[in-house]
Parts: C-alpha cells; structure tokens; sequence
C-alpha cells in the first residue's frame, strides 16, 4: 500500500511538471517502469518518449487516469485510429496476397565484400520477397524503420545489435530482414521512397527506429521503438518473445 500510495504521489507531482515541459520522473505501465521520460510526441493511441533507456512509446489507455486526462486521451478517436490502422494493415496484407506488388530494385543484399558477407545479416528492402522467402523456410520477418545517415539511435542500435555476429547467426537461422529507410543525404530512387513511405503509414510508425516482427503472411507479432539496451541477446529475446504471443 506505501508502495502504490508513493507511486501516486510520483505520478502526480509529474503531471505538473509535464505541463510545463513534458518532462515526467516516472511513467509506470503494468510491470513497466520508465525513469527520465521526455515526450517527444503524443498520437490518439500512444505517447512517445525517451527514457533513460533509450527510446519507447506506450498505449494512453493504458496509462493511470490522471496521465489519461493531461495527454487528452479520448477513447472514441482512439478506437477509431485502432480500426483504422487495422483495416490499413488488412487491406495490405490482401494486396501482399493477391496483387503483384511494387517491386524496386533489390540493391540492399549486403554486404558488398565477401568478408563481410559471413559476418553481417543479410538486408533487403522488398517486402513481398521476404514474406515469400519467409513462407518457403518457415521464418519470421524483421523490419526496420531507420534513418542510417542522420538518425544518432539508429546508428547506435546497428552498432550495438545488428551488425553483431550474435544477431546475424541468430537472423541467419530464423528471419527475412527488410531494410526501410528514410534518409537525408544519401542517394534513394523515387519508386523506393514511395514504397518506403507507404509501408510507413500502414504500420503506423512516426519515430526511428522502429522494429516490427511479422509472420510469414504479413501480420505484425510485435514491435519496438526506439534504441534499447542490452545488445543483441536482450533483442533477440524481445523477438523470440513476440513470436510465441
């Protein structure tokens, strides 16, 4: 009781202190706790936030009453952005099945040197194609929302987990890995920033990075936002734990 009275004290003084600057000491959701949070943007279903580990966002109908209220949530446009991704993301899945898909030239199966062709993942930027190969072997894909020349987390996260050998055995066994980029220097075709864009908005994401598990038909497992600790095994256990929901 000390416990959860002391949380609520916590959790109040933050409101006040969001209002100002939307910064918050602590945002607790169920068996999470989230320590340093700075919101960085609030949508009809989520907020997003760093914390002082990394990057997260977490449903507002989640959230304690009182946070509820201060982010503004409104169950009824909630729902309605619910249905709406849902329907987006079923609408998808049926052209992915029955539609010959946009395809853009495969010029991101890496790496370029032999050398490194043994030691780093695999990644390409054709959906349809990995959903194809991940029904045909019987694996999960892996798809990552990046910025790979601007955003610092990014580059941290590829760094620290997916440039690693850890992550590369663990992908070669079990995932198709697609690569979507939004880059600000380097060089990218208009079919692909189109496609890119698309697959943006039907998966509803508007921070990077963002990795979202799919089955091999296309349906979201799980995700993650932003930059997480722990290197490569945290990761790999946060994926394997999607695939068993």
């Amino acid at each position: 009781m000390k416990a959860t009275f002391y949380t609520a004290l916590i959790l109040a003084s933050a409101i006040v202190v969001a209002k100002a600057d939307e910064k918050l000491p602590v945002v607790m959701v169920g068996s999470e706790t989230y320590s340093n949070v700075t919101v960085t943007s609030v949508s009809a279903t989520d907020v997003y936030f760093t914390y002082a580990g990394g990057m997260a966002n977490v449903k507002l109908k989640n959230l304690s009453p009182d946070l509820q209220k201060h982010f503004s949530f409104d169950p009824k446009k909630a729902k309605a952005a619910e249905l709406k991704q849902a329907e987006n993301q079923a609408q998808y899945h049926d052209q992915l099945i029955h539609q010959p898909a946009v395809r853009p030239p495969d010029t991101t199966r890496e790496p370029s040197s032999p050398v490194a062709h043994d030691s780093q993942p695999l990644w390409r930027n054709d959906l349809p194609g990995a959903l194809q190969q991940a029904r045909s072997e019987n694996k999960l894909v892996l798809l990552d929302f990046t910025g790979s020349d601007w955003c610092g987390w990014c580059i941290k996260f590829d760094h620290d987990v997916l440039s690693t050998e850890t992550f590369s055995a663990y992908a070669s066994q079990r995932l198709e890995l697609v690569k979507l980029d939004f880059p600000h220097h380097t060089p990218q075709s208009d079919d692909l920033r189109r496609v890119n864009a698309a697959l943006a908005t039907q998966f509803g994401v508007d921070g990077y990075p963002t990795y979202v598990l799919l089955d091999a038909d296309g349906r979201e497992l799980g995700r993650q936002v932003g930059y997480r600790e722990g290197g490569p095994n945290a990761f790999i256990s946060e994926l394997d734990g999607f695939g068993k929901r």
